[in-house]
């Protein structure tokens, strides 16, 4: 039998497992300048995003692994994840919702991260609709799992538009009022996967406040202005640059693990939220969305220890993170945009992220 393999080197057997009682698999789109991006059902995650550079090479800009096996037994297990039902932290695992309280599993510090123990990166997505251009995938959250209440409805849709964006459109329904919080943790360098830093990547962040944060990575409350601290990406500034300054936010998070508010008009507002480039191959990435913050993470915690698509390994700092969200801890910060979902509402929320030379 002839094995078939994405432009990106996967082999898509690789992928046809059984987890839970359900098949996953290895799911491909393209458009007409000959973008490909591969998703699997599992953790409804993206595997491969191949992006022409300023030469017209394909460039695989994203982390991840070359099989569902390791996917299942990563240390890094959010590579292209949709997190969920409540992405980032809540502190203590703790919240109160319509008077009575919750406990969710502890799996970060003293703190509950991106849904819990098993949260929507670690469950099989049904895909419900395919094109050539779109995938469609749904997941039933049952009222309870991972402590959360609400039989909750969750379809994400993928599009790879022919100007080489990747649209993400979300949308949710609840029969009990829940909370919710939903993003993609694509692990990007624009250099290439495999390259060892985004330390040289330009950043500019549509974004005059940030959320500092304690040493757990909850936020105090207040937001503060980045101006005049390595914070501030307001103009062109390297990763790398000011990583490592004398800067207590900087050595809470081991580097750059904060959510940015994004300036609007209005908190749903459809926004330019940023733009990050790799001085080795052109690669731009613009980012686009409906969310009042972005989450950025510059993989302080990676370790380089295992050897994912073809053969790469992954050092620390060798990807950045832009987490399209509601803020950490918001159901405990009353003065932050809601995550509240309740049964007569429909979640819908939409980032894009853009590639052009």
């Amino acid at each position: 039998m002839n094995k078939m393999y994405s432009k990106s080197g996967l082999q898509v057997e690789a992928f046809e497992e059984i987890v839970d009682g359900k098949q996953t698999g290895l799911y491909t789109l393209t458009n007409q300048t000959g973008t490909e991006v591969t998703f699997t059902n599992y953790g409804a995650k993206i595997v491969s995003l191949m992006v022409p550079d300023q030469n017209g090479i394909l460039t695989d800009v994203v982390l991840g692994h070359p099989s569902i096996g390791e996917y299942l037994t990563s240390e890094e297990p959010y590579f292209g994840a949709l997190c969920g039902r409540t992405g980032n932290r809540i502190a203590n695992g703790r919240f109160t919702l319509e008077g009575k309280a919750y406990q969710l599993a502890v799996n970060n510090g003293p703190n509950s991260l991106h849904g819990g123990l098993k949260g929507f990166n670690a469950v099989v997505w049904e895909v419900k609709k395919m094109t050539a251009n779109s995938i469609e995938m749904y997941y039933l959250s049952v009222d309870g799992e991972e402590g959360f209440p609400g039989n909750l409805s969750v379809t994400v849709t993928y599009t790879l538009t022919d100007d080489n964006a990747l649209d993400i459109h979300y949308k949710a329904t609840t029969d009990k009022t829940t909370i919710l919080n939903l993003t993609n943790h694509s692990y990007f360098n624009l250099s290439g996967q495999g390259d060892p830093s985004i330390g040289d990547h330009l950043l500019v962040l549509n974004a005059d406040y940030y959320l500092p944060t304690d040493d757990t990575a909850i936020p105090y409350g207040d937001a503060a202005p980045v101006k005049g601290t390595p914070m501030d990406f307001t103009e062109p500034h390297t990763i790398g640059e000011r990583i490592d300054d004398e800067f207590e936010q900087l050595k809470f998070g081991h580097g750059y693990d904060h959510t940015f508010i994004l300036n609007k008009n209005r908190v749903d507002e459809y926004a330019y939220a940023g733009i990050c480039e790799s001085p080795k191959t052109g690669i731009k990435m613009e980012i686009y969305t409906t969310e009042p913050g972005v989450q950025v993470y510059t993989g302080n915690w990676m370790t380089g220890n295992f050897a994912a698509k073809q053969g790469r390994h992954y050092p620390r700092r060798s990807a950045v993170c832009f987490e399209t969200q509601h803020y950490p801890d918001s159901i405990n910060k009353p003065d932050y945009p809601s995550v509240i979902l309740r049964p007569d509402e429909l979640f819908t929320s939409r980032t894009t992220y853009k590639f052009f030379v």
